[in-house]
């Protein structure tokens, strides 16, 4: 019988079990011993013949006196084991583990915390939690799973699924589970950040060709659909959380690792495994669609009130979706802080109902179907300081082809400079990052060319060339320089002699003032700068050529992301920071 079961059995908390041995700093499983005529046989170890049963050490038998109605001042301490013969002597005390290994061990997650501390003693425990797991094949959609020594990108996927107790009474009851809440998590290569970049489900996408594994092995291709709602990229026409994976592949360029999708009880357990989040509220609520019913100010929450507080949105912001989502970073952030704070790691109870919540609460891809695998995810999420977790929306406008805005669609320039970030594993926030290889070793001739004086936008002379962008690409570009960066003395060249796979520079030695405004305008890097010679414009005079390479991402966005931050008009926050919804 494993440890949670045991525990049932007697009437105890399995997560009292957990015990702080002082000598490792440690909490160890320590199973109670069982009433004299109880049914249930103690747990013992495998061997290959019957042993003796083992005396009792000292420490059992201080709890059982500790246990017991004795006066304390007269608590006698146990005597010390004897040690084995030959091993006579001083003995060197236990070794402690340092409070920062301690630290990472708590901070690698829940599943890190039931693997580490229980060892063989719990390892039915583990096979319960394992139980608890449910998972459904990516169908090749993903990367074949994270790696520890690469970035990780991971699909978080909320349905709008009403199943579970009390779930009913929220609409929509037959709702086969689509997309409701999407979050690309992306954490860099070094761990030192990550961004949680949300997809609006109103947001008009093109869903693929989706290859499904049936429940006979057998594969089904569900048709793909034109300039659909994100949101039916799941449970729409049977499609499952791989063709989502393929979706987001589709409209970022980003391949997924993993997914985890999560239902509307995954709200209410886990905020309430931990004892409930802190939210903030600018003004009263009352919203009759989400139940939720909140005076201003700062807030416990957890279970049902916890999910009303995700669902809302007639009464936040705008009142629409993007206002939701801005809420649920809120609360998202909320809950992270929790779940990082010491009255949550330092909770062997709390810690024990996180595992039960999340295994029980979560729909995993198969490559993440086991807690050691989870595990091992943790650890890597847990090295990240929250306050380098960058919550950010999508760009998006309203449709321009409906009169009634419903959906939205993509904000073409920024959206496509957050996506390449991500792909660049560029980080959102402000922190130091260390120094890349790559970047040492760029030539400093390349680095020199972007130093130096800078000429007004108004006194830039440049022809615009098409080599190898998309049609129409040197037309739009000259529009943008024109009308919003101001480089008027611009104008369209046509097409280039030869496709390039690089957007290139070309100017005379004189025109260097020039090169590096127009640089810092595109977002050029000193290698795209090539000196050379001018040539003549239609009014005669000597102009700069920019070629458009085969990496023009469009108008007016950055052609390195690494030289730039996040668009401005980016929504985005850190987890670290708490917000009060508006």
């Amino acid at each position: 019988m494993d440890a949670h079961s045991r525990g049932r059995a007697e009437d105890i908390d399995p997560a009292d079990q957990w015990v702080l041995n002082p000598d490792t700093g440690d909490y160890e499983l320590r199973l109670s011993p069982s009433p004299p005529q109880s049914p249930v046989p103690r747990p013992r170890r495998a061997t290959p013949a019957e042993a003796p049963a083992p005396e009792r050490d000292g420490r059992e038998d201080r709890e059982d006196r500790e246990n017991r109605e004795v006066p304390a001042s007269r608590r006698r301490r146990a005597a010390p084991e004897e040690e084995p013969p030959g091993r006579r002597g001083r003995r060197r005390p236990a070794k402690k583990k340092s409070k920062g290994k301690r630290i990472l061990l708590w901070t690698g997650g829940t599943m890190a915390f039931v693997v580490l501390a229980a060892g063989t003693a719990g390892y039915l425990y583990l096979q319960h939690l394992n139980g608890n797991i449910q998972s459904v094949s990516d169908d090749g959609a993903g990367t074949g799973g994270f790696s520890k020594d690469k970035a990780i990108n991971i699909l978080l996927i909320g349905t709008d699924k009403r199943t579970g107790d009390g779930n009913e009474g929220y609409g929509d009851s037959g709702s086969a589970g689509h997309a409701d809440t999407n979050i690309l998590l992306h954490v860099s290569k070094d761990r030192s950040n990550a961004t949680a970049l949300s997809i609006p489900r109103d947001l008009i996408v093109d869903v693929p060709d989706c290859p499904t594994t049936q429940e006979d092995g057998s594969t089904k291709v569900i048709p793909g659909e034109s300039e659909v709602r994100f949101n039916t990229s799941l449970g729409q026409n049977e499609r499952t959380p791989s063709c989502t994976m393929r979706t987001v592949t589709e409209l970022t360029g980003v391949t997924p690792d993993n997914f985890m999708v999560a239902d509307f009880n995954a709200v209410k357990t886990l905020t309430s495994a931990v004892g409930g989040v802190e939210v903030c509220l600018a003004k009263d609520i009352d919203d009759p669609d989400s139940h939720l019913n909140l005076p201003a100010g700062k807030h416990t929450i957890e279970g049902e009130e916890a999910l009303a507080f995700v669902r809302t949105r007639h009464s936040v912001g705008f009142g629409g979706d993007l206002s939701r989502i801005e809420i649920q970073q809120q609360f998202l952030s909320a809950l992270m802080r929790k779940l990082k704070s010491n009255d949550t790691l330092s909770s062997p109870s709390k810690m024990v109902k996180l595992a039960e919540a999340g295994t029980e609460a979560l729909t995993v891809d198969s490559k993440l179907d086991s807690i050691t695998k989870l595990k091992d995810l943790g650890l890597e999420l847990g090295k990240l300081n929250i306050k380098n977790l960058t919550f950010a929306t999508v760009p998006v406008v309203d449709n321009p082809a409906e009169k009634v805005a419903a959906t939205v669609v993509l904000k073409e320039g920024p959206a496509q400079q957050v996506f390449d970030m991500i792909k660049n594993d560029v980080s959102f926030t402000e922190v130091k990052e260390k120094e890349k290889e790559e970047q040492k070793k760029e030539d400093a001739a390349d680095a020199a060319r972007l130093k130096g004086e800078k000429s007004e936008p108004g006194e830039v002379r440049v022809r615009v060339m098409n080599g190898g962008a998309s049609d129409g690409s040197a037309g739009r570009e000259l529009t943008y320089l024109q009308n919003e960066a101001g480089v008027t003395k611009s104008e369209n060249a046509g097409n280039a002699p030869e496709d390039l796979d690089k957007t290139i520079l070309e100017y005379a030695p004189d025109q260097a003032d020039q090169a590096r405004a127009l640089a810092e305008i595109l977002g050029l890097s000193g290698a795209a700068l090539k000196p050379g010679e001018s040539v003549t414009n239609s009014q005669g005079l000597p102009t700069m050529t920019l070629t458009l390479g085969k990496d023009f991402k469009g108008a007016g966005v950055k052609l390195d992301a690494a030289s730039g931050k996040a668009p401005e008009d980016v929504q985005k926050s850190t987890a670290d920071k708490v917000e009060c919804a508006k």
